[in-house]
């Protein structure tokens, strides 16, 4: 049991926390980002967009209604640490089947408890999200700080590659519709979605060519989320651009980044991130405003978009672009995750979207 060793969060400008140790035993580095969702703490361990990064909940307590077989968004946890305030060792609900703390020690992730979430939170808020070490084991902070000292940033990181598929599979064989997924990282219950939807689906690695999608005659090509800087998925990027035009294209939060970049737009690394299940995205065409679930530290630069691309949603909390659409390519994306796991369905639509360019 890890409850009572100490524990270290050190953060590369210097910055210590010092807490006690939670789920395996350890040193596990990444960049340090924060998530204020109140739930969903299984599924953020889970996302693949949250590889190599250190996950701080801002919530108090984390692991009440413990931990299931179903609420995964992936075969593993993904993030490489984990930062709470307070652990819930008791975990009440019906469908619980393990406590949060045991299923991090089955899955050997590191992590840290009984610190001040809100100065961490803040911390980052003022100065940008970045790397991070957290320690359980016999540590020397001036060693730690060196290893950190040599730890690569989050720009120019290629980390599609590292969680995508490695092998092509087949996710649901009958439907009306055939999508092919481009799988950057992505989550399970985008794949459930289609599937609900009477969809046929192809998932496919990251680094398949535009040659080998066509041969599959698609009626849709989907782009998922994922992790890492989207303007080093370059052989990605190069795969969009030959397929503008030619299939009806959606993409979700990395895969939105991608599909802009082939549209030869611009993205640029946020100060801390979208990180939540609540942010404000205003529909531009409706004039309404959705409630979305996010998670990326990368935008779109809405400045550098192209005559052809309109922008459709615009993040509110700090106006930010948070959709695109090309007509003359049938190609549209999104900042945010509209399959909503979790997070409020108020974006579900952008699905239903998708299957009506494929009717076209």
């Amino acid at each position: 049991m890890s409850k009572n060793l100490p524990a270290i969060l050190m953060l590369e400008d210097g910055t210590t926390f010092l807490g006690k140790a939670f789920g395996a035993i350890g040193k596990t580095f990444g960049e340090v980002c924060f998530n204020t969702g109140m739930t969903g703490y299984q599924e953020i361990l889970t996302d693949p967009s949250y590889a190599r990064q250190i996950v701080t909940m801002t919530a108090p307590h984390i692991g009440n209604y413990g931990i299931n077989d179903e609420d995964v968004e992936s075969n593993k946890i993904q993030a490489s640490g984990f930062v709470i305030k307070e652990e819930s060792t008791l975990p009440s609900n019906w469908r619980s089947q393990t406590s949060i703390g045991e299923y991090l020690r089955s899955e050997n992730i590191v992590g840290i408890k009984d610190i001040d979430t809100r100065s961490l939170t803040i911390h980052l808020r003022n100065h940008g999200a970045m790397n991070g070490v957290v320690c359980s084991e016999d540590f020397n902070e001036s060693v730690l700080k060196e290893e950190l000292n040599n730890y690569p940033s989050m720009e120019g990181m290629d980390l599609a590659k590292i969680v995508s598929t490695k092998n092509e599979y087949i996710f649901s064989k009958k439907g009306a519709k055939k999508v092919a997924v481009l799988d950057f990282g992505v989550k399970k219950n985008i794949l459930n979605i289609f599937q609900k939807l009477d969809c046929c689906v192809t998932v496919l690695p990251a680094n398949t060519s535009a040659e080998k999608i066509l041969d599959l005659n698609p009626d849709g090509v989907f782009l998922s989320n994922g992790p890492g800087d989207p303007a080093a998925v370059s052989y990605a990027i190069g795969t969009v651009k030959t397929l503008l035009g030619k299939k009806p294209i959606f993409g979700i939060c990395l895969g939105h980044q991608i599909l802009a970049l082939s549209l030869n737009a611009k993205t640029f690394k946020l100060k801390f991130g979208h990180r939540g299940i609540n942010h404000p995205v205003k529909n531009i065409d409706s004039n309404s405003v959705e409630i979305t679930s996010q998670n990326h530290g990368f935008a779109v630069d809405s400045n550098s978009l192209p005559s052809n691309v309109i922008e459709t949603h615009i993040n509110l909390n700090d106006n930010t672009n948070a959709g695109i659409d090309c007509p003359e390519h049938s190609a549209f994306s999104v900042q945010y995750h509209p399959e909503s796991s979790p997070g409020p369905h108020d974006s579900r639509y952008l699905f239903e979207k998708f299957i009506g360019l494929m009717d076209a």
